[in-house]
């Protein structure tokens, strides 16, 4: 049941409707502004999210480059390749001179004391001689392309002692190879047989 006071106010938004003036596109600018607000909010938005991203990037790339360890040489570069000896092509000239053995293969008594200096002496004429340690040797030797090699023992006596067996080593060498002062005899199957370094 309505008493006087609701009637009265009732009335009176009523007449107050009445009184506001009717726009056709109220509604629309309405939703128009919405929309630009909201449009405002989302680039807005985006852009904060886009300098974030780029200073997160732009922060973790500086954090790498000071924890990168340094890179080491690269190998074969200026300063290995100062260092390092050059193969050299293998002639009777560059084989020429005296040789002392430093490793051979199956043999562990280099360092024994002997009565003469164990080495060989290769001539650039195909000949070569030398000493074990008690006998001396002799015989030839030819170097072919690729440093292949062969070589030929002469007559020896046969004094007993902790004998070099580079007769051996001579008469097994399929090919040779010289870095350096160091010359290096291998077998048929690829294997080292020998190292000698130029006696000084």
């Amino acid at each position: 049941m309505s008493t006087d006071l609701e009637d009265d106010l009732r009335g009176t938004f009523e007449r107050a409707a009445a009184s506001v003036p009717q726009s056709a596109d109220l509604t629309e600018r309405a939703t128009t502004g919405a929309r630009r607000a909201q449009r405002r909010t989302w680039i807005g938005t985006g852009a904060a999210a886009v300098a974030v991203a780029a200073v997160a990037v732009t922060a973790f790339g500086l954090a790498g480059s000071q924890n990168k360890p340094a890179q080491p040489p690269v190998a074969g570069g200026p300063q290995s390749a100062a260092t390092t000896p050059s193969q050299q092509a293998v002639t009777a000239q560059t084989v020429s001179g005296t040789w002392r053995v430093q490793q051979m293969t199956g043999f562990t008594a280099l360092k024994k004391a002997r009565p003469d200096d164990p080495v060989i002496v290769f001539k650039a004429n195909g000949t070569w001689s030398g000493s074990d340690g008690c006998n001396g040797l002799q015989g030839t030797y030819s170097i072919g392309q690729r440093g292949a090699f062969s070589a030929t023992v002469g007559p020896q006596h046969m004094i007993g002692c902790d004998n070099v067996p580079h007769t051996g080593v001579l008469t097994a060498a399929k090919r040779v190879a010289i870095t350096g002062d160091t010359l290096e005899f291998f077998g048929a199957d690829g294997a080292r047989l020998a190292s000698y370094a130029r006696a000084r």
